[in-house]
């Protein structure tokens, strides 16, 4: 159906779009504007509810997209993907596709027993798996957004988990030190400036899965130095690189990396 739909948008609507499918809901991107009656004819073609138009990037600190609806029957949805269940509304929170392979890897890492700090918690993008794979860890999710966290409440209770704690709040004055296995920074562009935040929740060895944008020529030199340097200030030392990933392309030459680093202190 995909790549019908997008044959049927390019030679049928004269649209060159991308879009995605989250739940039973089409979002368009690309276009500034889309006619109504377009509109009706992708929603009739996708056998979705909902048509919406991404008319910009994910903005602010609580990254609330820019998604508006076009036509159809409502605007929230339970999307499904590795046997999670997210309810959303698409409008009013963000959920990328593209990172899906990402946010299934860290539930794959976490160890029994483990206590895991999600720091920009969203709807469960990472604290969901994560404690649905491992039931004996407790997980601690947190998001300046109080419309996330009250999304990340419902999914808790839609996937039957009694090992997350959902909390409002910045991260970086919540109170939480020397209490984290490992730390999910699970945000960009800019996540450097919470590295201080990290490394108070720490415990005296533990992981860190640090996520930010660079550019190609940057890496992985400027990272792994600006790690090492915060790493030192706090007091800990850069044990080990675990693992370096590319999540994604997030502009012309940026990426959006991923860095897992085991962290002990000095």
């Amino acid at each position: 159906m995909m790549k019908h739909l997008k044959q049927f948008l390019k030679e049928d609507l004269g649209i060159d779009a991308s879009f995605q499918i989250v739940g039973d809901i089409i979002i368009i991107s690309g276009p500034k504007s889309l006619e109504k009656e377009d509109a009706e004819r992708i929603l009739e073609g996708s056998g979705t509810k909902t048509v919406c138009l991404k008319e910009g990037p994910i903005s602010g600190k609580k990254r609330e997209p820019k998604v508006t609806k076009v036509c159809g029957n409502g605007t929230e949805t339970v999307h499904t993907e590795n046997g999670c269940r997210y309810m959303l509304d698409v409008t009013k929170v963000m959920f990328s596709k593209g990172n899906v392979n990402e946010r299934s890897r860290p539930a794959r890492l976490v160890k029994p027993g483990e206590t895991v700090l999600d720091m920009f918690a969203g709807i469960g993008y990472f604290s969901i798996p994560i404690a649905r794979a491992c039931p004996s860890c407790r997980v601690i999710s947190i998001d300046v957004n109080p419309v996330s966290i009250s999304y990340l409440t419902r999914n808790i209770r839609l996937n039957k988990l009694d090992n997350i704690t959902a909390k409002v709040g910045d991260c970086r004055k919540m109170g939480l030190e020397d209490m984290a296995d490992r730390i999910l920074m699970g945000y960009l562009p800019g996540t450097d400036r919470f590295l201080p935040a990290a490394f108070r929740a720490l415990k005296d060895r533990g992981v860190i899965h640090f996520h930010d944008v660079y550019r190609d020529e940057e890496l992985w030199d400027r990272p792994l130095k600006i790690l090492e340097a915060e790493a030192k200030k706090a007091g800990y030392r850069l044990e080990k690189v675990l693992h370096k990933g590319m999540v994604k392309q997030y502009g012309p030459r940026k990426q959006h990396i991923v860095i897992d680093a085991l962290l002990i202190r000095a």
